[in-house]
């Protein structure tokens, strides 16, 4: 296809498609996915080889958050059923993100709900992001607290953090139909202040949400603008007792499209596969890691993810690698002069906030064995998979052990 030579010539030079190409890529049919993955795919080893970075996320506060964020199961008035509990002490939380460094992680991603933090919580969460790096060399921290406060970002970044992330979520145009308690225009203000004190900024989306293809590629050049060196790229979780909990929009193939488009948007950029992964790729999840270059571990804020040892089977058994602590993520250019996602001045793409750095419904990474759920019958690929979602109960917050 001339689209796709075109897409990866561009990649390979960090040169923006044009709009009408990003839609073209989500609009290939399902007989052209393979090549579409194939081409996304040069794009990705020219910039990351066959390296997965593994990140892993601790729920530090989680529910009783103010917010109406619709997709969330943390949001105001919430009836998901899922663990509540305030700010876990700096030795419970250094104990979760242990389990996930153990099998393999590099980010320990710290997230607590609500709008923002206080100050006092600013010195909380530096609190605990100085004992999880006496306990870890050269381990990296990226917090996911909301909307910041000036001068907070600036207090987080002397505190040792490493990075920050707060997700746009989806279009401007269509911000108001999703929240109605802060703006499109508070998320994209939080992002600058993390940049503008030296954290790498995570900024990603989310998809699913009945956004159309246009309101995909508006958020995605939106976070290319803002330049973040992270970005997730959740599907939604419609959980039982959100707004959303009816919005199964999504199929393997749409997934695997939306993560190309990424990719061709943002070539040199860290394109993580976050929330939702297990619920919407399924078996097609070895294929993404052709698209993105890094994964979360184990279990999301409020619901379980797949199993910590069969993320590490998937990436062997793909041909990848994990990538290992003492390895730069991003390419040379990125990690010297603090690039964009593109060719132009202002790149990026971004990440949403209810959720944890990255990870979209308000899900979060830890938790125990528990016992596997029975095998499913086949589903046609353009049918939901309900039964893939549950409710975590293990790591932080509770007595179990984490799913590392």
């Amino acid at each position: 296809m001339d689209l796709l030579n075109t897409l990866v010539d561009k990649g390979l030079r960090r040169e923006l498609p044009t709009r009408e190409e990003a839609l073209a890529v989500l609009a290939t049919s399902d007989d052209d996915l393979l090549d579409v993955v194939a081409a996304a795919g040069k794009v990705r080893r020219h910039w990351f080889g066959r390296r997965v970075k593994l990140n892993y996320l601790v729920n530090l506060k989680s529910g009783l958050c103010p917010e109406d964020c619709s997709y969330c199961s943390q949001r105001l008035g919430s009836s998901t059923g899922i663990l509540k509990y305030t700010w876990l002490k700096p030795e419970q939380a250094s104990q979760a993100a242990a389990a996930g460094l153990a099998g393999g992680a590099k980010r320990v991603c710290l997230v607590a709900s609500g709008r923002g933090p206080t100050d006092r919580d600013v010195d909380r969460v530096a609190g605990t992001i100085k004992a999880i790096k006496e306990q870890n060399e050269g381990v990296e921290v990226c917090a996911c607290l909301g909307l910041l406060s000036d001068g907070q970002a600036e207090r987080l970044r002397e505190a040792g953090a490493d990075a920050y992330n707060h997700n746009l979520n989806t279009s401007e145009s269509t911000y108001g139909d999703i929240t109605t308690t802060h703006t499109y225009a508070d998320r994209v203000d939080t992002v600058t202040k993390a940049h503008a004190a030296g954290l790498s900024a995570c900024s990603g989306l989310i998809a699913g949400m009945g956004e159309s293809d246009e309101d995909l590629v508006d958020v995605v050049y939106s976070l290319r603008e803002l330049d973040p060196d992270s970005v997730p790229v959740n599907f939604l979780i419609p959980v039982e007792g959100t707004p959303l909990a009816k919005e199964w929009n999504l199929t393997p193939q749409r997934c695997l499209r939306i993560l190309a488009m990424v990719r061709f948007v943002c070539p040199d950029v860290e394109v993580r596969i976050a929330g939702g992964r297990e619920v919407h790729l399924r078996t097609m999840q070895p294929l993404a890691l052709n698209l993105a270059n890094s994964i979360f571990l184990g279990d999301y804020l409020t619901t379980e993810g797949q199993a910590g040892k069969a993320d590490l089977e998937m990436i062997a058994d793909a041909g990848f690698e994990v990538e290992g602590a003492g390895e730069v993520t991003l390419p040379e250019h990125r990690a010297t002069a603090g690039g964009g996602c593109g060719s132009h001045e202002s790149a990026g793409c971004g990440s949403h906030e209810g959720a944890g750095c990255g990870s979209h419904e308000g899900g979060g990474v830890c938790g125990a064995t528990v016992p596997a759920a029975a095998p499913a019958a086949a589903v046609p690929a353009n049918e939901a998979r309900t039964d893939l979602v549950a409710v975590r109960r293990r790591g932080a917050g509770t007595d179990l052990a984490p799913n590392a």
